[in-house]
């Protein structure tokens, strides 16, 4: 019983199977479509996925803003400064996963991390957490895939990220951030971050700055959430699947390689990825294909990596890349090998 119950509150609240046979019902019976027409499968999906998708980033915003309201960038530092090691690495993505910052706004934290005296390894563990894995994106994963395949995805962004800022500790690559990062400003007395008060927010204040959050992004990705979901239907409607596999499919063996590299010159957060992925699953492409590709555009989009650039030099740049992409790489071939197993 306990199952059944919570097969319905996924259906019914995140699935939203009802939304779906109402806009099903829609171009079926009042504008009298063919339900096996193109244009039918391409308008349903689009219109189904607009509204879903805006109506649970509007609740998982809030819940997300409420929760990450719990940890300012300084309350993260402070944190942050209290672990050595690998466990730093590890609270610092851990921590990534719980703040408000897409990747081309953490380089402010990144950088407010560094002049405080955090290792890098630890600010490269957070910087390559922070947009590529957070509530909303488990949730809404679990609307496409299941369970899961949402939780397996935290664990391996996890992974990459503690991997990534580890391997930059090992390598000691302090050397290569830039130095206006890192040299410290004539006449300016040092700050003692320890002993920075933080303001006190109330419940109300909490509630008022999630509802100021969730405005903000929707703002923000309401172009990309339209752009994604028109790509996806038409994905879903018009190209044939047969087009999809050979370049996508299970029968390539690059397709992993081609969905990472296809993602990265993107510009987008894992909201506007969603849709596109939900029509390539649809179409038969790999789970660990369709992994590999969000998480490049979210990880790795030319925007950030040009942003990146301007606080790390080349060689950091690469390894940074490098790590990161080999480890989405891998991902993807075995999410495509074992992902059956989580289905």
């Amino acid at each position: 019983m306990v199952k059944q119950v919570f097969s319905w509150m996924n259906d019914a609240f995140l699935k939203m199977v009802w939304l779906q046979d109402f806009i099903n019902w829609i171009f079926r019976d009042l504008i009298k479509l063919d339900t096996e027409g193109l244009l039918f499968k391409a308008l349903s999906f689009f219109f189904y996925d607009v509204i879903k998708i805006f109506i649970l980033l509007s609740f998982l915003i809030f819940l997300a803003s409420y929760i990450q309201s719990f940890f300012s960038p300084e309350r993260t530092r402070k944190i942050l400064s209290k672990f050595k090691g690998i466990w730093a690495n590890i609270i610092g993505a851990l921590l990534g996963t719980v703040t408000p910052f897409c990747s081309c706004s953490s380089i402010p934290i990144f950088i407010g991390f560094t002049k405080a005296g955090l290792p890098i390894g630890v600010t490269f563990s957070f910087l390559i957490s922070s947009p590529l894995v957070d509530l909303a994106s488990v949730l809404l994963l679990a609307t496409i895939f299941n369970w899961q395949i949402a939780l397996a995805y935290v664990i391996v962004g996890l992974i990459i990220a503690v991997l990534g800022g580890t391997l930059i500790s090992v390598f000691k690559m302090e050397k290569y951030v830039e130095e206006f990062v890192t040299a410290k400003q004539e006449n300016v007395p040092e700050i003692d971050y320890d002993t920075i008060e933080e303001y006190k927010m109330t419940r109300k204040d909490r509630i008022r700055y999630s509802i100021e959050q969730v405005k903000e992004i929707i703002k923000k990705v309401w172009l990309y959430i339209f752009i994604g979901v028109g790509i996806g239907a038409i994905i879903h409607g018009f190209i044939p699947q047969s087009w999809v596999e050979a370049v996508l499919g299970a029968n390539n063996p690059f397709s992993v390689i081609i969905a990472t590299l296809i993602g990265i010159p993107m510009y987008a957060d894992i909201f506007g990825t969603l849709p596109i992925a939900e029509a390539l699953v649809l179409k038969g492409v790999g789970i660990g294909t369709v992994l590999a590709f969000m998480m490049s555009v979210t990880a790795l989009s030319l925007p950030s990596i040009i942003m990146i650039k301007k606080v790390i030099k080349t060689k950091l740049l690469i390894m940074f890349v490098g790590i990161v992409t080999v480890g989405i790489i891998i991902m993807g071939y075995l999410f495509n090998a074992f992902g059956h197993l989580l289905m």
